[in-house]
């Protein structure tokens, strides 16, 4: 497919000023089936759809007020985890690689991102040799870190390795109660990432202290996805009123803390990052 020269697609990293990104609002949200430890926890209460929707709009509307153009893919009713946009698709340099879903639940989804791709005469790779999610897939200039999950298996990553040479892809093999690699690492800046320590083995938390200082997560944080904060660029970084500590210590280091609550939404759990797929991120 030939891409459209006049459409910009890039991200080199997790912290690069965020120009466009990809969303879905959650007109069908609930948790119909268990799928994670977080729903397990709400599935009595369910959610709250009204609730959510209203919390989508504030976070869509503080992407905007920052100057971001979001893109929102249709919603459908078949795909109740479809506000989760990070999984189905993620840009690593300037390729766009469409997602393997790893639970049946949710395989579907990347269909509708596939045509909106179409639809904009933009060039993608379909990873559907192995399942893979974006969740699991983050990214620091020539490198790329992957969780070992249970949504993301390790022959999708060596494919992943061979489909990126210039790239050194580091797999992260994670408790799989914790869902995906974003829920229990967090890359803020070159120099320093959020971290859950207790879902990573001590080789992998050697590996990852090796490239960045890392900023430890407390178990009650982890579990309202104090990890899963999204960072648009220049300091700035969106995250939950709820996580207190994570937001005193990242202001503490210079960051300008966005709240923004979507409480309702990481019931199923999912939250900032999980509800974004960057396109284009500004080379810095």
């Amino acid at each position: 497919m030939t891409l459209s020269m006049n459409k910009k697609q890039l991200c080199r990293s997790e912290y690069a000023p965020l120009q466009t990104v990809i969303v879905c609002e959650p007109t069908y949200m609930e948790i119909s089936e268990v799928i994670n430890e977080t729903q397990r926890h709400y599935a009595d209460r369910n959610i709250d759809i009204e609730l959510a929707l209203k919390q989508h709009d504030m976070f869509v509307s503080a992407l905007e007020k920052e100057g971001i153009e979001v893109i929102k893919l249709p919603p459908q009713k078949k795909y109740p985890e479809q506000v989760f946009t990070r999984d189905i698709g993620f840009t690593l340099g300037s390729q766009i690689f469409v997602s393997q879903m790893g639970h049946g639940l949710r395989q579907g989804e990347e269909n509708i991102l596939i045509d909106w791709l179409k639809k904009e005469g933009r060039a993608y790779h379909n990873l559907k040799e192995h399942s893979i999610e974006g969740g699991d897939v983050l990214i620091d200039g020539d490198t790329v870190f992957v969780g070992v999950s249970g949504r993301t298996c390790k022959d999708a990553i060596f494919y992943l390795q061979q489909l990126l040479p210039i790239h050194k892809v580091v797999p992260i093999p994670i408790e799989e109660s914790y869902l995906h690699l974003d829920c229990v690492f967090n890359i803020l800046s070159s120099e320093e990432a959020l971290v859950y320590s207790e879902a990573i083995s001590q080789k992998e938390r050697e590996i990852l202290a090796s490239h960045y200082q890392l900023i430890e997560v407390e178990k009650e944080e982890q579990f309202t996805l104090g990890t899963n904060v999204l960072s648009i660029g220049n300091k700035k970084v969106l995250s939950l009123p709820v996580n207190k500590k994570v937001n005193r210590e990242l202001r503490n280091r210079g960051y300008d803390v966005i709240e923004v609550d979507l409480s309702e939404i990481i019931k199923s759990g999912g939250s900032f990052r999980c509800c974004t797929m960057p396109i284009y991120r500004d080379s810095i």
